[in-house]
């Protein structure tokens, strides 16, 4: 969920000769977070107090002089820098009233940008692509400067990111319809240039907005169709390579455009789920496109929207909390928030179902009720008689609120930290649940991780089954029970987590296949899925009808095979085994077969296994696809299992991530030619429908009959 809340004028604008020139060239922050650095776009800096909307002092450059590049704050001296007539960088402090004053120093070529961020020192981007630290460049003003771009490439766009004792600068350029992106990286001294992919209308891009997630560069760029990319580039270990690199992007969102194309746009990341966009229209309103808007890019969704008095300029700035955004005459400052992201926050539709779950009896959250709403039919009612309501009124007056709950997980033990969360949840409502569940949660957990002796397993669990938590509102609660070997809490997370990402998944994976089977057998699982895997291990296998179907014949591709003598049958039939891992185990790897997941992003992961755990795990899947191909077990409609299309895809990743090891491995050359028969018999499968494809296409062409009686036999011929 993200919100934007009531906004403020932080000063007025003056307006520039040229209407499509914005009256601001830059804002930044000063060592105080609630001090805002304002650049005109001619002469004038100013440094306003945020919070009373005040100015605190203004720097004025000569009539005749212009400001060319936005002021900055230096954050190691304390002072600011600005640059004026293209070549002179000033610098100055608090104290100094007058700019002619000031230090100033006149440099050998054009000056683009000034960069500076809190832990690194300030760095001066050229207009032809040269980077200089600000200190040894004022050493050295007159130092001689290189090109680094060609003759008819020109800067759009520019930032830097200091992170983990590492200083980037990075900055896009356009020549002739293509667009660039150069990552220097100081210390060590390394450029790279990487091309962006051209769109079809060969439009650049309106705006770019860069941060660092995960060790990543993150690049995000809107179009004028409307279209918000992302390209990372990898930040730890990053090596500089010779030539021009193709930088691959990702469609992040696509923001509704109205009528034509947007002008004067602008886009910026506000955290890993989260965009801003200024200048774009609002869903539903019918004409302008004077809005800014919040989306939500993992559900494409629209978070919320304000609508902006006066012509776009298409610049907006995110610090601490707060957007800036130049519109009309008014420079406005308007706070927002942004939450962790899940589905059914992102669609307003958390869910109001019932509360008291048992652990017998877990729902498992469908699609249909995310989107529309539809209420789980559960098999029975909670009564509340008139004793219970006068009993938990009584209660209610000694009852803690969610306040005191969250301060006693602080430094409670842990039996009266669950009992009190066990109250909580029990009489709270579905609509202060919602809102206090992740709160609740992320509390435990992070008490968890840092006190090895606390672990409240009931409570997190109690909140799991509300249905009001997913992975991304409390992301270390998944790992958590991995550490605790809480089988049974890991079991409700991959049950009832929608969002779970690949590496924790993998990470599941790993380690259940890993657990000693005995580990697992004494550890009460959701019962229903147990049931399952019982009913699927006591099957026993053979014919049905005395029909052995041709799905397991080594040869069953071959479409003009000769008849085999009936004994040497069962030499070619693949025969069932005994199921390879313990039942309970089965039972947590049949949870990951049902996580959702991207095959490009649970690939790599896939590769952290090691050939043991490979092939247990393929065994095991060949094990199910046996069971499941020769239609030895009849599945009991609700219990929760694995489909066949999900074990052929786990199967076809593990091949795929693993190949050439399992060639390699002696343990596994059985089990790969036992694979290479289901292919086989897909093939074969699918050729087989082919041959009948056109006849049962026919079968629809052909009009009924209105005569038929309750029995009848209808000869139908198909040419």
């Amino acid at each position: 969920m993200a919100a934007l809340y009531e906004g403020f004028t932080l000063c007025g604008l003056v307006q520039t000769q040229n209407a499509s020139d914005s009256p601001i060239q830059g804002i930044e922050l000063d060592g105080d977070s609630d001090h805002a650095v304002v650049t005109d776009s001619t002469r004038s800096v100013t440094l306003y107090k945020v919070s009373d909307q005040k100015p605190l002092g203004s720097w004025t450059v000569k009539q005749g002089q212009l400001l060319t590049c936005p002021a900055v704050f230096n954050f190691q001296t304390k002072e600011y820098v600005v640059v004026s007539d293209n070549k002179v960088i000033r610098v100055w402090k608090d104290e100094d009233l007058n700019l002619d004053k000031a230090f100033k120093a006149t440099v050998t070529a054009d000056v683009w940008r000034v960069h500076s961020a809190p832990g690194g020192e300030p760095v001066v981007l050229f207009q032809r692509g040269a980077v200089r630290f600000l200190d040894s460049l004022l050493s050295a003003p007159q130092q001689p400067v290189e090109d680094v771009l060609s003759e008819e490439e020109v800067i759009r766009w520019s930032t830097n990111i200091v992170a983990e004792e590492q200083h980037f600068v990075l900055f896009t350029t356009e020549q002739k319809g293509e667009c660039c992106l150069y990552v220097q990286r100081l210390n060590p001294n390394t450029l790279q240039k990487y091309r962006l992919e051209r769109e079809d209308s060969g439009a650049s891009p309106l705006s770019f907005s860069a941060s660092l997630q995960d060790k990543h560069l993150n690049l995000l760029y809107l179009y004028p169709n409307g279209c918000v990319y992302q390209s990372v580039v990898a930040a730890r270990g990053y090596v500089g390579l010779e030539g021009v690199q193709a930088l691959p992007r990702s469609l992040r969102l696509m923001v509704p455009v109205g009528e034509g194309e947007l002008g004067a746009a602008s886009a910026v990341a506000l955290d890993e789920a989260h965009v801003a966009v200024v200048g774009v229209p609002h869903p539903s309103a019918r004409t302008g496109k004077d809005f800014l808007c919040i989306w939500n890019t993992n559900f494409q969704t629209l978070q919320a929207g304000k609508e902006m008095a006066g012509r776009i300029h298409g610049q907006v700035w995110c610090y601490l909390g707060k957007l800036f955004v130049s519109h009309g005459k008014a420079l406005s400052v308007i706070p927002y928030e942004c939450q962790k992201s899940s589905l059914a926050s992102a669609l307003g539709k958390l869910r109001h179902t019932g509360l008291a779950v048992s652990k017998s009896s877990v729902a498992v959250p469908s699609w249909n009720t995310l989107l529309h709403g539809d209420q789980p039919q559960g098999p029975t009612k909670i009564v509340e008689t008139r004793k219970s309501k006068l009993s938990r009124k009584s209660q209610s007056a000694q009852a803690l609120t969610v306040e005191q709950v969250l301060e006693l997980i602080k430094t409670g033990p842990v039996d009266e930290v669950q009992r009190e969360v066990e109250a909580l949840v029990s009489r709270g409502d579905a609509q202060d649940l919602q809102l206090s569940v992740g709160q609740l949660a992320c509390h435990l957990v992070a008490r968890s991780q840092a006190e090895t002796a606390f672990y409240t397993p009931v409570a997190l669990a109690q909140l799991v089954q509300t249905q009001f938590l997913c992975h991304s509102v409390c992301p270390g609660l998944l790992l958590l029970s991995l550490e605790h070997k809480d089988y049974f809490l890991c079991q409700l997370c991959l049950q009832l987590f929608p969002d779970i990402p690949e590496v924790v998944t993998c990470a599941c994976l790993k380690t259940f296949i890993s657990v000693p089977d005995g580990d697992v057998e004494m550890v009460s699982l959701e019962p229903d899925s147990v049931s399952f895997m019982e009913g699927l291990v006591g099957a026993r296998g053979g014919q049905q009808n005395g029909f052995s179907p041709p799905l397991f014949e080594e040869d069953s591709c071959d479409t003009n095979h000769q008849p085999k003598p009936p004994q040497d049958k069962k030499n070619h039939t693949l025969q069932l085994e005994a199921c390879p891992v313990g039942l309970h185990k089965a039972v947590l790897l049949n949870e990951v077969l049902q996580t959702p997941y991207s095959d490009n992003f649970l690939l790599p992961h896939l590769k952290d296994l090691d050939t043991q755990q490979v092939i247990l795990f393929l065994q095991y899947l060949q094990f199910v696809y046996l069971k499941y191909s020769q239609d030895v077990y009849t599945q009991t409609p609700g219990l929760r299992s694995p489909t066949m299309t999900q074990i052929i895809d786990w199967v076809c990743l593990l091949l795929d991530a693993h190949f050439t090891v399992l060639v390699m491995a002696p343990d596994a050359k059985g089990l790969l030619s036992n694979l290479q028969s289901f292919v086989k018999s897909q093939v074969k499968l699918f050729s087989e429908l082919g041959k009948i494809e056109s006849s049962l296409q026919e079968l629809h062409k052909m009009k009924l009959s209105k005569d038929i009686s309750q029995y009848s036999i209808e000869v139908i011929e198909l040419f």
